[in-house]
């Protein structure tokens, strides 16, 4: 059971500005990487600056992601759940074939070790982006979990992600889970039992911001 903390925690906020990622910390802590999110989630209202911090103290070798590469990558796992596949060298337009190259680049950086924790957690939502296989348990156990997250921040008076238009790189890669749900929803793809749980824990997930449902994080 987690000890309740008063948000922000001021060790979990240094933490952060010295470049540690959301979830060391929350594996140092020994809570869950939603909770950590939250309170630094408060900290960047109070103090916006601490993100460009902890961007500046990551490692040079993985560098964060820019404005178009989060594009690039909300673009191709919408592209991934429209199709049902992933984007060929031969599509038949420039934008199909741009987002092979830049994939084909994001898998190369895997293969050395390179690719930012932004760009695998994003791509972790397509199974075999990077030619491995994984088995439909640990999809299913990727699933639950963004779930459970967002039901967290639900919980917690947090407004619904963004997968755009954010600099938040944690809830934009939670906003394009969401945005693929609901793009799988209007598809009439989404599995029944994961649109029964979505109705049931996330009320109002279609509509997101737009719902009078929706509310932002408390003050």
């Amino acid at each position: 059971m987690e000890t309740r903390r008063t948000a922000p925690d001021p060790e979990w906020v240094q933490m952060y500005r010295q470049g540690i990622p959301t979830s060391k910390i929350a594996a140092a802590a020994g809570v869950a990487a939603t909770t950590v999110r939250y309170h630094l989630q408060i900290a960047a209202r109070a103090e916006p600056g601490i993100r460009e911090e902890h961007r500046a103290a990551l490692p040079a070798v993985a560098p964060q992601p820019n404005e178009v590469g989060l594009r690039n990558l909300a673009d191709l796992v919408a592209f991934h759940q429209v199709h049902g596949r992933l984007p060929s060298s031969h599509g038949k337009s420039a934008r199909e074939r741009a987002l092979e190259s830049w994939l084909a680049n994001r898998r190369r950086q895997a293969a050395e070790g390179t690719l930012s924790p932004a760009y695998r957690e994003g791509l972790a939502v397509i199974p075999g982006w990077d030619k491995t296989s994984r088995s439909k348990a640990d999809d299913e156990a990727r699933w639950q979990q963004r779930l459970d997250e967002l039901r967290r921040i639900r919980a917690a008076g947090g407004d619904w992600p963004r997968h755009q238009k954010t600099d938040d790189l944690d809830e934009r890669m939670l906003g394009v889970w969401l945005h693929g749900q609901r793009i799988e929803y209007r598809a009439g793809r989404l599995d029944p039992a994961r649109e029964k749980k979505l109705n049931e824990i996330l009320p109002g997930w279609r509509e997101g911001r737009g719902h009078r449902g929706g509310r932002r994080a408390s003050r």
